[in-house]
């Protein structure tokens, strides 16, 4: 059994005791093979520690002193990914929250993990930020090859670049599968039709879920759809667009949960 986000964040980094079940990363037991099994893993959780008083390079400096064998090369490779080239020589108090995000990340990349484990890592970023953010965590999942465990309650965010979920109610896993699966599972058979007037549809087609004055969907299996085009058109119903509703993550998760609050 798990509570919150950054319990089972803390529980799978061994920061906090298991009382049931266990956790294993790349084969290996968080609680009995501690270091094997934390060896290819980086993390920031809630907010990443830095030196506000020296530069963005000094912090990665120091942190490479806890590998071994990190060279300079590796340390300008990161810096590079992350973007922060024209300013890792500036102090990080001089940083926007973004760019200390990012030199949070170069710091639990440096030691070229496999996984990577972020608690809310756009929390509190504007939009640009929250777009370099994205644009960089599919970077590092295409170019170091890493697993990125993300936790976080900005779903329409998350529906922009992960593939897989797990959604936690009342401290129980309740779904874990891919995003799209997911999605599709909830979405059913519903329709989503574009007329010139919703109001002259009602008397046509029963049980029609208004949305606005020129938008309704319906429950129908999607081979009914070229009879119900039909039926419109006998009728001169203008139609401008049919399509599968498609539901996002959000809709997804609220329909899995009931509404609950997300955790």
């Amino acid at each position: 059994m798990v509570h919150g986000k950054t319990t089972t964040i803390k529980l799978i980094l061994g920061l906090q005791s298991i009382t049931s079940g266990k956790v294993t990363i790349n084969g290996y037991d968080i609680e009995k093979e501690f270091t094997h099994a934390i060896k290819k893993v980086g993390a920031i959780v809630e907010n990443p520690d830095m030196y506000m008083y020296l530069s963005g390079y000094q912090n990665l400096k120091l942190v490479a002193n806890l590998y071994k064998g990190i060279t300079k090369e590796r340390i300008d490779e990161v810096v590079k990914l992350v973007k922060l080239e024209n300013r890792i020589q500036d102090k990080v108090s001089k940083y926007s929250l973004g760019m200390r995000q990012r030199l949070g990340i170069a710091q639990a990349i440096l030691h070229k993990p496999n996984l990577l484990i972020l608690d809310e890592p756009t929390n509190g970023l504007d939009p640009e930020g929250i777009k370099e953010m994205r644009e960089l965590l599919v970077d590092l999942a295409e170019k170091e090859k890493m697993a990125i465990l993300i936790s976080s309650h900005n779903l329409a965010e998350l529906d922009n670049f992960c593939t897989k979920v797990c959604i936690i109610k009342n401290g129980e896993v309740i779904e874990t599968s891919e995003i799209s699966e997911i999605k599709k599972e909830t979405s059913q058979n519903l329709q989503l039709f574009e007329v010139a007037d919703v109001n002259l549809v009602k008397n046509i087609i029963k049980d029609i879920i208004v949305i606005d004055h020129h938008r309704f969907k319906i429950n129908v299996p999607r081979e009914n759809v070229p009879e119900m085009i039909e039926k419109l058109v006998e009728n001169k119903i203008k139609i401008y667009e049919v399509k599968p509703e498609e539901k996002t993550l959000e809709d997804a998760f609220f329909e899995k949960t009931g509404g609950n609050v997300i955790e």
